[in-house]
């Protein structure tokens, strides 16, 4: 076991303070702080604090695959990690966007290889060869658009908009409201052209400003969500498709699932995303990365989106709360011990022979493993070798634990 040191990713739509209070750094920081990386993705991998100094996660795995990740895990996923922990904080809307399934993932990557287009290059929509589920977690307030919602919700929004230059596409929602009609739509925006969208989408922030002043409450999150990206991303397509989608607000514990295909958008917030170990995004908007929209229309599920919350659930008398997913990759809980359990240990046994990483989002928890013992505070995280599990955590105070393992 060792205290593992993240990889600290600056985005535009990053933080300047949010990561860096979360770590105990100086804040505020020269460049927004978007995302701090547990993990052993080549491109950006963290490191352990060992007794001769620092070292890369990614060669230690190489290294000794098997004392790290154990037999069980080598034999489902190889010699790599197949999860990616990530601190995830937005003060900007993040592009809209989804991620491949495994099939797409595989197929894309290979085309653009054969294609001869560099691993690296910016146009590049498939980095790897592994699809991306993710779980979010909110740790503050968090903001998202996720998911296209039901067709019904969206004619009505629009309509209650009032935009004249809207009735074309109300009526073609209308006239079929399932997921065909969706499609139709928003491939209809998304490949506007740009003299088309220079017109359209100031009149709907026109639309958007009237709803808000008149008082109305009903959309008023979709309202304010469309003058937000409007102003930063003025005649994007994206700030279309926002009408399209949930506009959802986590409340601090509570999670949103993303299965492969689906559409969404960070808005606002910080958070502890995890995911299969990729970086395959496919982006249709709100960015001045790369968009390639007939690759995003391969990938999107048009399907409306109406569970993608995880309910969690409680474990050994509320000391562990499991957030369970699909995901094969991944398997996440938190661990918790409150103000009248301080000095309490909490015995995790393992429910695999895999690897963990620990993750201490409040307060202060003594680890011990099979070969040592570290001290976690906020902000800090740990990497539990197969051979080094299971664990046991003893409350130094009141403190909240992220625990990340392979799906069973």
């Amino acid at each position: 076991m060792h205290l593992l040191k993240g990889a600290v990713r600056t985005y535009a739509w990053g933080s300047r303070t949010a990561i860096a209070e979360f770590v105990g750094a100086p804040s505020p920081t020269a460049h927004p702080e978007a995302e701090l990386w547990f993990g052993a993705h080549p491109g950006d991998p963290a490191y352990l604090e060992t007794d001769d100094g620092e070292r890369s996660l990614l060669d230690a795995l190489r290294a000794d695959p098997e004392g790290e990740l154990g037999p069980a895990v080598r034999a489902r996923f190889g010699d790599t990690l197949p999860f990616l922990v990530k601190v995830l904080a937005a003060d900007e809307p993040l592009s809209l966007q989804a991620h491949p399934s495994m099939e797409q993932a595989v197929e894309g990557f290979s085309r653009e290889d054969r294609m001869g287009i560099p691993v690296s290059a910016p146009n590049r929509n498939y980095r790897d060869r592994s699809h991306k589920p993710e779980i979010i977690v909110a740790l503050s307030q968090f903001e998202a658009l996720a998911g296209f919602r039901n067709a019904a919700r969206s004619v009505e929004l629009m309509q209650a908009l009032g935009v004249a230059d809207l009735d074309p596409f109300i009526n073609l929602l209308q006239g079929q409201r399932d997921e065909d009609g969706l499609r139709a739509l928003f491939t209809t925006w998304i490949t506007f052209p740009q003299p088309d969208l220079d017109v359209l989408v100031p009149a709907v922030i026109d639309g958007a400003i009237n709803y808000v002043r008149s008082g109305a409450k009903e959309f008023a999150r979709e309202a304010k969500t469309v003058l937000e990206l409007g102003e930063r991303y003025p005649g994007d397509a994206g700030v279309l498709a926002s009408m399209l989608l949930n506009r959802l607000s986590l409340a601090p514990g509570e999670a949103l699932y993303l299965p492969a295909g689906n559409l969404h958008a960070y808005l606002h917030g910080i958070g502890v995303e995890v995911m299969a170990n990729s970086d395959n995004v496919l982006r249709g908007g709100l960015t001045p990365k790369h968009v390639d929209v007939p690759e995003l229309l391969r990938v999107l599920d048009f399907t409306p989106a109406e569970d993608i919350f995880v309910t969690p659930e409680s474990h050994r008398d509320g000391a562990e709360i499991i957030y369970p997913t699909p995901a094969p990759e991944f398997s996440v809980s938190v661990l918790g011990i409150g103000s009248d359990q301080v000095g309490h240990e909490i015995d995790t046994p393992a429910r695999h022979d895999g690897p963990q990483i620990l993750l201490c989002t409040e307060g202060a928890a003594t680890v011990r493993a099979k070969t040592d013992s570290v001290v976690l505070k906020k902000g800090a995280a740990a990497w539990v070798s197969a051979d080094d599990g299971p664990i046991r955590l003893v409350a130094d105070e009141p403190f909240r634990m992220f625990r990340v393992t392979v799906g069973i």
